[in-house]
C-alpha cells in the first residue's frame, strides 16, 4: 500500500467519525523554542494545554514534521530520519481512552477491502504505564488481547507531558511484530527492532508541577476536561505494509536512494559505509524538498542553517560516493515525484524549490573546491606535529573564508581522526559577533554613547522634527559627539553624530530610509549620511564634515535632497499602493508584515503559502498601475487608534502607537494604513510600480520587490530593450518569442544527447583499445588514458576499460578527463586488486596529492590544470610499486 493510500485512509476513516480534517501545518512555526514542528500535536498545543478553546471537539491531521537532534545517527540507523509524518487524531475535552483505544484498534486491524490497514491482529503487542490498570482492562475488552502481549512500562516509556507545568498523562502504544528474522522473541522490552512501534496514544488527564526530567514530578491533580493526543508515524505503518526493512525503503524515500545509487556505480546492500551516505542522501534531499517547499531558505541562522546543513550533507554523501558533478538537479525531481501524491503544490512549486537547492549546492561545490585543501593540510600539519586537535583558529578560517559550516568541519574533522577545538572556535566567533553589533551601532549613530544622547535630550529637550512641513530650516548646532564623547567641533574628513535643534531630515522608520542632504555653515559643509531616533524625541544626524570645521553653537543650513526626497516619497506611498493591490489580489490574508522603501525601490514582505504565479504577479501590477493611473488622491488624518480601527486602518503588527495616529489614505478606504512616512500628494507622482521580483523569505513568507519612479520607467525601457534584441536575434515577432525560445531548447537537448551517445560509442570503442595496451606492474595491470569530456565521461569508459581487463588479474584503470578548463581524474579497480589490497580512493588521492575522494571500487578527484593529466597519469605504475 502506497504512503499517500495510507495517508487518505487515515483522514478518510478520521473524517468520518466526526473529526475536522485539519491540514498539516507549515514546517516552520511561529513557537519560539522551536525552529521547526516537530510533532503532530505542536499546531493544537494551546488547545491541548488549555490556553486556547478548540474550534473543534475532535480533528484529524496528518502533520509534516523535522527533527535535527539525531542528524549525525541519520543513516547509520534505521530507525532516525529528519523528515516525517505523523497521523494524528485528537479530542478535546469529547472521547476519551475507550474510543481512542477502539479507533486504533480498528483502523490498525480491519481488513484492507473495509478501508483499514490489514495488520495481523495476533502479531500486535502494546504497551501501558505501570499505574494505568484502566487501558489495559479496555484493551482486553475491546481488542480480546491476552495479558502477555500487554506490557507495563515507567515513566520514561509510558507517561507523556511537554517538559514543564501542564498537562500530562500516560500513554499507551502499538507494536508489531515483524518476525523472527528481525530479532529475538519476547516483546518491545526485548527487541525494538523485531517489534516497531506504529502507534501511540496519550492521556492527558492529569496536571503536572515544576520538576526536571521526564519522571519526579508532583501530579497536581486531574485536569477539568481531558484530552487525546495519537500519533500513528506514517514512515512506520509504510514500512509494515510495503514489507520492507526500515523507512528508508518505502515508496517515499527507495527511488531516491536508488537514483543516487545509480549516479555513483555504488550498489545498496553491498558496504556498510556506502549504504549508511546512501540512506543520507535519501532522507536528506526529501527534507530538504519539504523544507524549501514551506519556505525555508538557506542561510547562516536558526532554520536557514539547519537547511543549508541538511542539503550540503546530502551533496557531500553523493561526492564522497565518487560522483563529482551536481547531483540535486537528478535526486530532487525525483524526490518531489514521491511526495507529489501527498503534496501536489510541490510540482507547482517545484521551480522556485529548485532555484534554490541548485543555487545552494553549486555555492557548496565552490566552498568544497577551496575549503577541503585547506582543511586537508591543516590536518595534515597537526598529524606532523603530532598533535589531534585543530586549532579553533583553523575552523574560524575556514568559516570566515571559505564559508566551511563548523559542522562540517567538526565531521570531515573526525573522518580523519582529528578533533577541533569547538571553545576556540566560538570564541571568535562571538568576538565577531561583537564587532559586527558594535559596528552597527557606530554606522546607526556615529557610536555615540546612549548616556551622552540622554544628556543632550535633557538639557535641550525634544528635536524640532519638521520632515513633514519643509526640506530646510535654519539650524542650531546642539552637540557634536563621537565614540570617545563629546566634541566642541569636527575637521574635514571626520565623521560624527551632530544634533540640531531642528531638522527637515526624515529619520529612518516605518520602513522607509532616512534621507540625504547637508549642513552648510558660514565656514563648513556636511554630508548627511545617516539620520535615526536614538531616544524617543530625539533626532540625531551622523554626517561626514567635508569642508572647513563644523563647531558646537554653529548656525546651519539643513537641507534634504529634494530629488532623494520625491523618489522616498514615491517609494513609500508606492509601497502602500502594492500592499492594497496585493490585498485586492490575494484578500484580506495579504497583510504588510515588514517593508523596506528607498528612492527608486521598495519591498514588501507578506505571509502566502506558495510563489505568486505569473499571471498573479500580472494582476497585481496591475491593480497597482490602475490605482495610479486614476490619480486617486492622498490624504493624511489625525485620530485614535480607536477610530483608526473603526475606520478600517491597518496597524501593523508589532508597531507601538501613541495617543493620535496618523493615518494616511490613498483613494479613501482603498488603501488606510497607519504611517509617519513621506508621501506623494496624489497616486499619478508614484510614476509606475514595476515588479521585479517575488521570492520566499522563509515561514510562509513571500516578498515582492519593485521599481517606481524614473527607476521603474527605466527597468521597463530595459525589459522592452532586452525583448527587442533577443526578437532581432531570433528574427521572430515578439509574441512569438516563447516558442521560438522553447524550440530552440528543444534542439539543444536533442543535440545534447546526441553528443553524449557519441561520446559513449567513442569510449566503448577506446576501451577495448587502451585494456589491450595495459602494462603488467609487479602482477597488476594498469591502463591509463585521457580524453576530452567531463567525470561522467570518465567514469563511463575506466568502467568500461576495468571490464575488458583479465577478471582473474589484479587491474587498475586510470582515465583523465578536461571540458572547459576543467579537469577530472577517475580510478577504478576490479574484484582481484581489492582482493590484492588495492583501493581506488588511496590511489587517486596518492595520484591527486591527497585530493579527490570515493570508494575502494572507483573514486574521482580533480582540480589539476589539463596540462598535468598526462604527467600524473603516468606516475600510476610508480605508485602501484609502493
Amino acid at each position: 500500500m502506497r504512503t499517500a493510500e495510507i495517508r487518505r485512509r487515515f483522514l478518510d476513516y478520521f473524517a468520518e467519525r466526526g473529526h475536522t480534517v485539519v491540514p498539516s501545518a507549515p514546517l516552520p512555526t511561529p513557537d519560539p523554542t522551536l525552529l521547526f514542528v516537530n510533532a503532530g500535536m505542536v499546531p493544537f498545543k494551546p488547545y491541548l494545554a488549555g490556553e486556547d478553546v478548540a474550534p473543534w471537539p475532535r480533528a484529524a491531521s496528518v502533520q509534516k514534521c523535522v527533527r535535527t537532534l539525531d542528524i549525525e545517527e541519520v543513516g547509520r540507523t534505521t530507525r532516525h530520519g529528519s523528515f516525517f509524518q505523523m497521523n494524528g487524531n485528537f479530542s478535546f475535552g469529547d472521547y476519551f481512552k475507550e474510543e481512542a483505544i477502539a479507533y486504533a484498534w480498528e483502523l490498525s486491524t480491519a481488513p484492507v477491502d473495509a478501508g483499514g490497514y490489514g495488520l495481523d491482529p495476533e502479531r500486535i503487542w502494546v504497551t501501558v504505564h505501570h499505574s494505568d490498570d484502566e487501558s489495559a482492562d479496555i484493551w482486553r475488552r475491546v481488542a480480546d488481547l491476552p495479558s502477555e502481549r500487554i506490557v507495563t512500562r515507567g515513566d520514561e516509556d509510558n507517561f507523556w507531558s511537554m517538559g514543564v507545568p501542564g498537562p500530562c498523562g500516560p500513554c499507551s502504544e502499538l507494536y508489531y511484530d515483524r518476525g523472527p528474522a528481525l530479532g529475538r522473541a519476547g516483546g518491545p522490552e526485548v527487541d525494538e527492532d523485531r517489534y516497531m512501534e506504529f502507534w501511540n496514544l496519550v492521556f492527558m488527564q492529569y496536571e503536572r508541577g515544576p520538576g526536571p526530567g521526564k519522571s519526579g514530578y508532583p501530579i497536581l491533580g486531574e485536569l477539568p476536561r481531558r484530552n487525546i493526543d495519537t500519533g500513528m508515524g506514517l514512515e512506520r505503518m509504510a514500512t509494515l505494509l510495503q514489507g520492507v526493512d526500515n523507512l528508508y525503503e518505502i515508496d517515499e524515500t527507495r527511488p531516491i536512494l536508488d537514483r543516487a545509487a545509480e549516479l555513483t556505480g555504488v550498489r545498496y546492500g553491498a558496504e556498510h559505509d556506502s549504504d549508511v551516505r546512501l540512506r543520507v542522501i535519501a532522507d536528506h534531499v526529501r527534507t530538504g524538498l519539504m523544507m524549501l517547499a514551506d519556505g525555508t531558505s538557506p542561510g547562516n541562522e536558526g532554520r536557514g542553517y539547519v537547511l543549508r546543513r541538511i542539503l550540503r550533507r546530502a551533496v557531500r554523501a553523493v561526492r564522497l560516493l565518487g560522483h563529482q558533478d551536481p547531483a540535486l538537479p537528478e535526486l530532487l525531481p525525483v524526490a518531489r515525484d514521491c511526495m507529489a501524491p501527498s503534496y501536489p503544490e510541490l510540482t507547482a512549486d517545484f521551480d522556485r524549490i529548485a532555484q534554490q537547492a541548485y543555487g545552494e549546492e553549486d555555492a557548496f561545490r565552490k566552498t568544497l573546491r577551496q575549503g577541503t585543501t585547506v582543511l586537508d593540510t591543516a590536518v595534515a600539519k597537526a598529524r606532523d606535529e603530532g598533535r589531534h586537535t585543530l586549532p579553533g583558529a583553523q575552523a574560524f578560517l575556514l568559516h570566515d573564508t571559505y564559508g566551511f559550516p563548523i559542522d562540517l568541519t567538526l565531521e570531515m574533522a573526525a573522518e580523519q581522526g582529528v578533533d577541533v577545538d569547538r571553545e576556540g572556535f566560538t570564541a571568535l566567533m562571538n568576538e565577531q559577533r561583537e564587532r559586527a553589533r558594535a559596528d552597527a551601532r557606530s554606522r546607526k549613530a556615529g557610536a555615540a554613547d546612549t548616556a551622552a544622547l540622554r544628556s543632550v535630550l535633557d538639557a535641550n529637550g525634544p528635536t524640532d522634527w519638521q520632515a513633514w512641513e519643509r526640506l530646510e530650516t535654519e539650524s542650531v548646532v546642539l552637540a557634536i559627539l563621537a565614540p570617545a564623547g563629546r566634541l566642541p567641533a569636527a575637521s574635514t574628513g571626520e565623521i560624527v553624530t551632530v544634533v540640531l535643534d531642528r531638522t527637515p531630515f526624515y529619520a529612518e522608520s516605518g520602513g522607509q530610509d532616512s534621507d540625504a542632504g547637508v549642513l552648510t555653515g558660514t565656514a563648513s559643509e556636511a554630508e548627511v549620511l545617516d539620520v535615526q531616533r536614538p531616544l524617543p524625541g530625539l533626532v540625531v544626524h551622523q554626517v561626514r564634515v567635508t569642508a572647513g570645521e563644523l563647531a558646537v553653537g554653529d548656525t546651519v543650513r539643513a537641507a534634504v535632497d529634494p530629488e532623494w526626497r520625491l523618489g522616498a516619497r514615491q517609494a513609500h506611498s508606492g509601497t502602500h499602493v502594492l500592499h492594497a493591490a496585493l490585498r485586492q489580489i490575494l484578500g484580506p490574508t495579504a497583510l504588510q508584515a515588514g517593508s523596506y522603501n528607498r528612492p527608486g525601490y521598495l519591498r514588501l514582505d507578506f505571509p502566502w503559502r506558495g510563489a505568486l504565479g505569473p499571471t498573479t504577479r500580472s494582476e497585481v501590477e496591475e491593480a497597482a498601475n490602475r490605482a495610479l493611473r486614476a490619480d486617486l488622491p492622498v490624504g493624511v488624518r489625525w485620530m485614535t487608534l480607536p477610530e483608526a480601527k473603526e475606520i478600517g486602518a491597518l496597524a501593523l503588527f508589532g508597531e507601538t502607537y501613541g495617543e493620535k495616529v496618523r493615518v494616511v489614505e490613498i483613494g479613501g478606504p482603498w488603501s488606510r494604513e497607519l504611517c509617519g512616512g513621506t508621501h506623494v500628494e496624489h497616486a499619478s507622482q508614484v510614476g509606475v510600480v514595476a515588479v521585479t521580483g517575488e521570492s520566499s523569505v522563509g515561514a510562509g513568507m513571500r516578498r515582492v520587490e519593485a521599481a517606481v519612479g524614473v527607476e521603474g520607467f527605466g527597468y521597463l525601457a530595459r525589459e522592452r530593450d532586452l525583448v527587442a534584441r533577443i526578437a532581432e536575434q531570433l528574427q521572430a515577432p515578439k509574441d512569438q518569442l516563447p516558442e521560438r525560445i522553447a524550440t530552440l531548447l528543444d534542439r539543444l537537448k536533442a543535440a545534447d544527447r546526441q553528443s553524449a551517445e557519441l561520446r559513449r560509442k567513442e569510449a566503448a570503442g577506446r576501451a577495448a583499445e587502451l585494456a589491450a595496451a595495459a602494462v603488467d606492474v609487479d602482477g597488476t595491470l594498469a591502463a591509463t588514458g585521457t580524453l576530452s569530456g567531463d567525470g561522467g565521461t570518465a567514469r563511463e569508459l575506466a568502467l568500461a576499460v576495468r571490464d575488458r581487463l583479465d577478471a582473474r588479474t589484479p587491474g587498475v584503470v586510470a582515465i583523465g578527463a578536461e571540458a572547459d578548463g576543467k579537469t577530472a581524474l577517475v580510478v577504478a579497480v576490479n574484484r582481484a586488486a581489492k582482493d590484492a589490497g588495492l583501493s581506488a580512493a588511496t590511489l587517486v588521492k596518492g595520484l591527486l596529492s591527497g585530493r579527490g575522494g570515493g570508494n575502494a571500487d572507483i573514486a574521482q578527484g580533480g582540480g589539476i590544470p589539463a596540462a598535468d593529466l598526462s604527467p600524473t597519469l603516468a606516475g600510476l605504475p610508480a605508485l602501484l610499486r609502493k
